[in-house]
Formats: C-alpha cells, structure tokens, sequence
C-alpha cells in the first residue's frame, strides 16, 4: 500500500466500531458531533489512514445543513437538503457514527420512500463566502420559488407549470382529489406570456424529474 507519510499508510476500508458497516473512500457517513444536541455531522470519506498502532484518521469533505450555511434555511430547502462544501477535515475514524446515502436531486425525488439515512445535494457550497454552485436554478408557481421536494405540487394542464395548492387557494387535501387542474392564468384564457425568471442563489441545475425547466 502507499505511504503518504512517515509511518502512516492508506488503508481501503474502516468497520465502524461496534457494527459491521464498512467505510470506503468515496462513501457518505455520519459523524459524531461535539455537542450531543445536535444532529450527526455528515462527510464525504476522501481517504483513510492508519499510523503505525494502528490509529485510523479519515480525510472528510463536509456537507453542510442549510441552516449552517450563510442565509441560513429557507422555504424552499428540503428536510433532507445538503450542501457539498469545501470544507475538508482529518477526524478520527472512531467518530464515525453510521453511513448514509446523499443522493443527487433527480435521485431522491425518484426514491418511493425515503429513509432516515437519505439525504440529498443538489448544489456545491463555498464555504468562506457562501456562495453556491451553481447559483441560478427553476423556479415554479406563482411565488417563483426553487422545487422543495418536500411539498406537493399540482401541475396545471394548459400551461404546464407545477404550483403549490396554497398558492392557489387550495387545501392539500383538495389538490389530492383533483383528475385535472387549470391555473389562474390558464383557466381565464390569459395569453400574456409569463415571465420566465429563475432564482437566484439557491439549489442546483437538476429540477425536478416531471416538470419540465424554465428556461433563463
């Protein structure tokens, strides 16, 4: 095996302590925090390695929680939204809790149910100026906001467009027991042409599987 330095060496895997989960370069997992309050840190595994008693430390690269972010969570940020900073981070293997899985935003709006250790990145983040990557993406419904997978949308039949139900006036449950659905524009055979804006600094270029993107 290599050496990176003296009396260190790379290893191809870590079992977590206690289980028999094993931890590969490339895998996402959580990550003991120093404040037990708190939810797990989540990483990216870069590389491991492992001194001559045996020691092993991980190279990381963080994801951050909107909240942790610059701007701090917003409407639109899913439960279950991660940025991919570039933050990187040497931690001792031992603080390695479990893995989990991050998966691109076109993956995680497919899964049919979604697990405590599923989690999704749609954008990279800087993490000393807070800015994102990329930092113009679709928006939809009247409120132009980005698509929260999280919330149901209802797509209108003329135009094509996918709206909230509270943007329209509608409880969930109504949305639910639609067959069809007319926006406000559509459904008063409005012509005007709707403006095509995109929102700026928020989730990334993979909108949402079924609505098709607006175009800048």
């Amino acid at each position: 095996m290599a050496k990176t330095k003296p009396g260190k060496k790379d290893v191809d895997s870590y079992t977590i302590k206690g289980t028999n989960k094993v931890v590969r370069p490339g895998d996402c997992v959580l990550m003991r925090p120093s404040d037990s309050d708190k939810p797990p840190y989540v990483a990216r595994v870069e590389k491991i390695e492992a001194d001559h008693r045996n020691n092993v430390k991980v190279r990381v690269r963080w994801y951050y929680r909107p909240e942790e972010s610059i701007g701090g969570r917003r409407q639109f940020h899913g439960a279950k939204e991660l940025f991919l900073s570039d933050h990187f981070d040497v931690q001792s293997a031992h603080t390695i809790e479990g893995k989990c899985i991050v998966h691109t935003f076109k993956n995680y709006t497919k899964l049919e149910n979604v697990g405590t250790e599923d989690y999704f990145c749609r954008f990279e983040y800087k993490a000393a100026t807070g800015s994102f990557t990329p930092d113009r993406v679709a928006v939809y419904c009247k409120c132009e906001m980005p698509y929260n997978p999280d919330d149901l949308m209802v797509q209108c039949e003329g135009c094509k467009d996918w709206f909230h139900p509270n943007c329209m006036g509608m409880t969930i449950e109504e949305a639910k027991k639609l067959d069809q659905f007319l926006c406000s524009d559509c459904s008063s055979d409005d012509d005007a042409k709707r403006s095509l804006n995109s929102f700026p600094v928020s989730p990334a270029s993979e909108a949402k599987v079924e609505p098709k993107r607006r175009k800048r």
